[in-house]
This record gives structure tokens, sequence and C-alpha cells, in this order.
């Protein structure tokens, strides 16, 4: 009896030393299962992304290089994602210019499900009537916030690289009005949203900017036309036209405010170029 007795207070003393031992385990064997999922679920909307984003956002979240479906390059319609605005700070810049007062998470995963009014950005959550399930629009939106955590991306001294742009148009380099025309058909998909400068109302959401070398002189007073396109492209909210294809352009405007991040001095200066080139007179 004292020999089981025995067995049996060591078999309950190494059970609860077992027990215990998996008790202090649980917070770490969770959290590894948390970020396997994570894991699984960012290889997931990876992709999701290539197959219905990177057409608009570019193959890397840049809309630096966008292909259609047949493999031609084409513009890019939509903002990057893959960018300091949108990933980098709490709160982000683009946070900060959309009086967005959520989470980082909240805003990207909103933008998927429900689009943006007044841009090209199109509904994908079943929710309000798109092709994806909820667990898919979550799915793209730890993708796309990868992109800012442990990639350097929002690392120290990542403004760095930031153009310091003159007040005056004047101090830009002296523009190419051909290479213009390359970074506005693709580099930077203007034609996406302000057309063919050739075929007036080929504009789907911004104005038609065929004449622009012409209207732009009167658009804000005392402006030349070269000056109010350098600013309307480093703020497009300075000035908000009436000339967009269903009536006065949304206010704020739904033009990227990003383009003083993404644009060297010399894209700038070959796109004012560019468009005092595009006259109808």
């Amino acid at each position: 009896m004292q020999v089981k007795i025995a067995i049996g207070t060591i078999a309950f003393m190494l059970t609860m030393i077992i027990f215990g031992f998996a008790t202090l385990r649980e917070p770490a064997r969770m959290e590894e299962m948390t970020l396997a999922r994570e894991g699984r679920q960012i290889e997931d909307g990876a992709d999701l992304f290539q197959s219905n984003c990177a057409t608009c956002h570019g193959i890397e979240g840049k809309a630096e290089q966008c292909f259609d479906a047949g493999g031609n390059q084409i513009g890019c319609q939509g903002l990057p994602l893959n960018n300091v605005d949108l990933l980098c700070g709490e709160p982000s810049r683009r946070m900060l210019a959309l009086n967005w007062s959520g989470t980082k998470e909240g805003l990207i995963r909103q933008t998927i499900a429900a689009g943006r009014v007044g841009s090209v950005m199109p509904v994908w959550s079943t929710e309000f009537g798109g092709p994806l399930e909820s667990h898919e629009v979550d799915e793209l939106t730890l993708f796309v916030l990868n992109w800012g955590e442990g990639s350097g991306l929002c690392g120290e001294g990542v403004d760095a690289a930031t153009v310091d742009w003159p007040e005056s148009v004047d101090d830009l380099p002296e523009g190419v009005a051909q290479d213009g025309a390359g970074l506005y058909e693709l580099t930077y998909g203007c034609a996406a949203c302000h057309g063919n400068p050739d075929q007036e109302g080929s504009n789907s959401v911004g104005p038609w900017l065929g004449n622009i070398a012409n209207v732009a002189a009167e658009r804000v007073e005392g402006q030349s036309a070269a000056q109010y396109i350098y600013e309307s492209i480093l703020n497009p909210n300075a000035f908000i036209t009436q000339d967009c294809p269903t009536g006065p352009c949304s206010d704020p405007s739904s033009m990227p405010a990003n383009f003083g991040d993404r644009m060297a001095l010399q894209d700038m200066a070959d796109i004012v170029a560019y468009y005092l080139t595009l006259s109808t007179e």
C-alpha cells in the first residue's frame, strides 16, 4: 500500500510539473501560432494582390510598373501602397491628409473593402457588393501592412530623400517635353485619370488636359500656366477646378497628393514642359 501511495504521489508531482511547464510555455506557443497564422494570411494576401491589385498599384505596390492582363505595360491608376506616406508614422501622412482618426490598419481595410468615392478605387468586399470575402480583405490588409514592418521602409532617416521643392517653377531644371510624355502615359499614370490629350472627353476622373497650356494661366490670378501646373501637381487641393467628367471635381481632390515624394526634380520639369505643349490652338 505504501509503495502504491509513493508511486501515486510521484506520478501526481510529475503531472503537476509537466502541467506547470506547459502553462509557462502557453503564451509563447500562442504567440508562435499567431505569427504562423499571420504568415499564412500574408502569403494569401500576396496572391490576392497580384491577381486583383497589381494592375493599378504595381507589381511591388509602388505604382511604378503596371501591366494589363495581356502583359502590356500601362499607366498605374492607383496610389503607391508600398510607400512612406501610407505606412510610416502614427499617424502617417496619408492618414493626416484624409483626416483619418482611426488606425492605419483600419484605413487600409476600409479602403479595400468600400473603395474610394470619386476615384478609380472600386469596392472589393462582398459586404458592399464586391467580389472578396471578409477574410480575403483581412489578408490583403496584412499584406500591405507587411511592407512597412521590418523592411527598412520606415527606418530612421527615411525622409532624407524627400525633394526640397523650390517655390518657383522657374527654379526647376530645364524640362524635356518628349520625356514628359512618357512620364504622363506610363510612369505616373496621369493618362488613367486625365485621358488622352489628343481626344477630348477621354478623361475618366480628372479634368481633360488637352488644352491645359491655355487654360492653366486663367485658373489663378497672377499665376503663369507653368506655375499653376507645378503647384497643382504638388498640391492638388490648392485649386479645385470645375472641369471633371461629371461636373465640379471632388473637394478634397481625388488626385494623389504625394507626387512631391514620388518625383525627382527632372521628372517634374519634364512633365511641366510636356503640359505646356498641350493646346488646342
